[in-house]
């Protein structure tokens, strides 16, 4: 279980699954909904515009110049009757009254009551009764007929209209919006009433076209007011608007009466001090040009019925809020899996644009087909998860880096502890070097007579002299491609073929033969240390190395707080013990020939022709019960110094 949970994509996978959790409860709380609003807005803007408007609406509009032409405001019921006159002999499909007349206003008023219930297509409008005492009732010529339908708007938090309506219950009745009342009368001159749907009765449908009521949490909406029978406005054409004609214009008889016929013409008010004005998905700004009138807004509600039923046009959808949950839970995984190659920041900033934008342009997509698919939880569990998992993989390289470079940086040169750093993947378990088989060289050195050296020196000078002597050797190792597994007091333990797995015999054979010639270099240093010991009247010295080539076990042993990367087997104890082999039987010559090679036969198979060997013969090595072939390296085979064939192949 614990090295589950070192798994860089467990790790990841836990981390993700808590920002979506996260986001979520941030969602739920609301926090969220002004921002998905917006991007709603954003995609509303974004889509294609109609090439034309709705050629099926007309409005009569009264201006502030209308209104001073006339002389007062509200206009008297004399007027309105004269208006609407006009208009019925046009012969249009529908008109729509956008005016409380629930007072009169006279003079006039048995003259507009004769002109209302004389022609049913005149469609008045009211305010539903919300609270008991803040309705606005129809004409009372017109009271519980169906020439009525409320013009509530449904205004959003930050005073933008999203949704529209198509009825509303007070209780005992079900009472028709004003822009349905308007709509029925064309579409039924097409053949097409409001049907229930067939798979869900309480669903209505226009053709082929089902309405699905609007619910407290769609789209990006949290505990929204859904009372009455609401739908999403997708407001096609608004920047375009309706053709419009001004009332002064229709009473000096200036309309051409084709452009009114068969045509649902809305009459309503854009003078700016009546303040019927409304914010909208276009609305790029809460300033006064921003909004479009109250009779506009109606007739897009009208326009979006006509196309429901007449077109076929779908009304925006959403998704149910388990397909929401697993939307974001989706990309809040993919940023963080995806996260758990980056390295550096400008990738990661490469990576999460790139993210964005895919979301970005799946979802306008899905907005183009009608769908409705939250944004911004996935964009925040996207860039949150992906922020949170490149931390924790750089926070862990960190580790890593430092754990390995306190492994090996002191052992193997600056090459090789990159080569370990770029294979980290391949080389780390769990936090720890992955145990692995391999064959490698092993060479070990010891110092002969350095007891003696000891008790000739004070512990300063025993330190200093052995301190050079070890760098010396280190370096040597360093320099043909060794790691320094181990001081053990004056003798040194090196490994060559560590701790990056050799593939092929070609690579083994070179890791043998660098051992030889490590050694080789190993004794000519140490010829230049005695002379300059003796110069300097400090000891001079010997030294035994023993090589074997082998299969061994390569890994990290100890605890959590100290651990060491080291290698055990059979090869390790084979080069111990040709090192220590016969050691009273070896005198050195400290000026010329101060060490003795001893190699395995395994060894020698790999070096070739490359060095001059002795034979000293089968041997049995303390603690092994098979005879092992033994071999001295005398020199190279051309007579080269070691030193000289690290030169020839550096350049």
């Amino acid at each position: 279980m614990g090295n589950l949970f070192k798994s860089p994509l467990t790790a990841c996978l836990l981390g993700s699954t808590l920002v979506f959790l996260i986001i979520l409860g941030v969602r739920i709380t609301g926090l969220l909904e002004s921002l998905e609003l917006t991007a709603y807005d954003w995609f509303i803007r974004l889509r294609p515009e109609v090439s034309e408007p709705d050629s099926r609406i007309v409005l009569i509009t009264i201006t502030e110049k209308d209104i001073r032409k006339q002389g007062r405001w509200p206009l008297s019921d004399v007027t309105l009757a004269h208006v609407l006159t006009i208009l019925n002999q046009y012969q249009p499909c529908a008109i729509g009254l956008d005016i409380y007349r629930d007072v009169s206003v006279p003079p006039g008023r048995e003259e507009l009551n004769a002109v209302l219930t004389r022609n049913r297509h005149i469609i008045t409008v009211m305010k539903f009764d919300v609270k008991g005492d803040s309705g606005i009732p129809p004409p009372p010529v017109l009271r519980n007929k169906d020439q009525v339908g409320f013009n509530d708007i449904i205004v959003d938090p930050g005073g933008i209209v999203r949704r529209g309506l198509l009825f509303l219950d007070d209780g005992e009745t079900i009472i028709y919006s004003f822009a349905l009342r308007l709509a029925l009368p064309y579409l039924k001159a097409e053949g097409i009433m409001p049907q229930p749907d067939v798979s869900n009765p309480e669903h209505i449908r226009l053709a082929q076209t089902t309405i699905r009521p609007f619910e407290p949490n769609d789209g990006g909406y949290v505990g929204a007011d859904s009372r009455g029978y609401q739908f999403l406005l997708d407001l096609r054409g608004a920047q375009r608007g309706f053709l419009s004609y001004s009332l002064t214009t229709l009473l000096s008889g200036e309309i051409d009466p084709e452009t009114i016929k068969d045509k649902i013409v809305i009459i309503g008010v854009m003078a700016e001090g009546v303040k019927d004005f409304f914010y909208t998905s276009f609305s790029r700004g809460l300033q006064a040009d921003q909004q479009i009138s109250g009779i506009a807004l109606q007739a897009h509600i009208v326009s979006q019925l006509l196309r429901f039923g007449l077109e076929g046009n779908s009304p925006i959808k959403t998704v149910n809020e388990w397909y929401e949950g697993f939307w974001i839970l989706l990309w809040s995984l993919m940023g963080g899996i995806v996260s758990l190659r980056v390295r550096s920041p400008w990738r990661f900033s490469l990576l999460t644009a790139i993210g964005l934008l895919v979301l970005g342009l799946a979802v306008y997509f899905a907005f183009l087909k009608e769908w409705w698919i939250p944004s911004v939880p996935p964009a925040m569990a996207w860039l949150i998860s992906a922020a949170i998992v490149t931390a924790y993989m750089l926070n862990r390289e960190k580790g890593q880096r430092s754990f390995l470079m306190q492994l090996f940086s002191r052992h193997v040169s600056q090459e090789v502890a990159e080569a370990i750093w770029e294979k980290r993947d391949q080389f780390l378990d769990g936090g720890r070097p992955r145990p692995q088989r391999l064959i490698a060289s092993v060479l070990f050195t010891d110092l002969i007579g350095f007891t003696s050296v000891s008790e000739k020196l004070d512990p300063q000078s025993l330190m200093d002299w052995l301190n050079e002597y070890m760098d010396a050797m280190a370096q040597q190792v360093g320099e043909h491609g060794g790691v320094i597994n181990k001081y053990i007091g004056d003798a040194i333990m090196a490994i060559f073929g560590v701790p990056l797995a050799r593939k092929t015999e070609a690579e083994i054979g070179k890791d043998a033969v660098n051992a030889v010639n490590c050694a080789l270099a190993m004794e000519k240093k140490l010829i230049q240390l005695n002379s300059i010991w003796q110069e300097q009247e400090l000891p001079t010295i010997g030294m035994r190395i023993g090589i074997f080539t082998g299969p061994l076990v390569a890994g990290s042993l100890g605890s959590a707080q100290r651990l060491e990367y080291t290698v055990i087997g059979d090869t390790v104890n084979t080069a111990s013990r040709l090192e220590s082999f016969d050691k009273k039987g070896f005198y050195p010559d400290l000026t010329n020939n101060p060490c003795r090679i001893l190699i395995g036969k395994s060894t020698l198979r790999y070096l070739g022709h490359q060095f001059k060997t002795q034979m000293i013969g089968e041997v049995s090595l303390k603690g092994k019960d098979q005879k092992t072939t033994v071999y001295r390296i005398v020199r190279l085979e051309d007579g080269n110094s070691s030193n000289n064939i690290q030169e020839e192949r550096r350049t």
